[in-house]
């Protein structure tokens, strides 16, 4: 059976965007299983006491009739290097709770801290986030992501952000990028700057 999985960020208890969640829910719903019930992450998140404080990675597994709630103290991976990798013909437009391909790629990062996915020639995202690239005045992420994430959809519709096809080539136009996601919001993400990119 295919499982699939939210991440949604905890802060003091709060559960944080929900509705961009609840959003790609519905959407993947549909297309797995045709179900177009709708869902609701307030209710199904109930933060139990010892999680109400603090910064907390709540994560939800759900399968077609199946839910699953998980909650944990977040501990932010410090990612300071980056390895491009080949993802040859990958697909992961839905965020499945098996992730066995990415972790395969992830054993190509070496002494790098986390990898940068290539695929078709185009820039797409890291194994576990989306891109940001900052050009010195905006901020572009790339136009055909694997995953389309929360938080890159929220940024592109607050204007924030803006889609470009990035290429390799094309770091050099770019200062830094910065890793986003549930858990990673852009202005608590250090800018890595692109001779960190190999």
């Amino acid at each position: 059976m295919c499982r699939l999985f939210e991440t949604v960020r905890v802060e003091n208890g709060i559960p944080l965007h929900p509705e961009w969640h609840e959003a790609r829910i519905l959407r993947s719903r549909e297309e797995v299983w045709g179900n177009r019930e709708p869902v609701d992450l307030h209710r199904m998140i109930r933060v139990p006491g010892e999680f109400a404080t603090g910064t907390v990675r709540c994560n939800v597994f759900y399968e077609r009739d199946d839910w699953e709630v998980i909650f944990r103290v977040y501990r932010k991976k410090v990612i300071r290097t980056l390895k491009m990798v080949d993802a040859g013909a990958l697909d992961y437009h839905l965020k499945y709770a098996f992730r066995g391909a990415l972790e395969t790629l992830m054993e190509l990062r070496r002494e790098d801290d986390e990898i940068i996915l290539v695929r078709d020639g185009l820039i797409t995202d890291t194994s576990m986030s989306n891109l940001i690239f900052h050009d010195g005045e905006s901020w572009h992420t790339p136009a055909s992501p694997l995953l389309r994430g929360t938080c890159r959809a929220r940024l592109l519709a607050e204007g924030r952000i803006a889609e470009r096809d990035i290429r390799p080539a094309d770091l050099g136009n770019y200062a830094g990028c910065k890793l986003i996601n549930a858990m990673r919001c852009p202005e608590e993400e250090p800018l890595i700057p692109i001779p960190a990119i190999s």
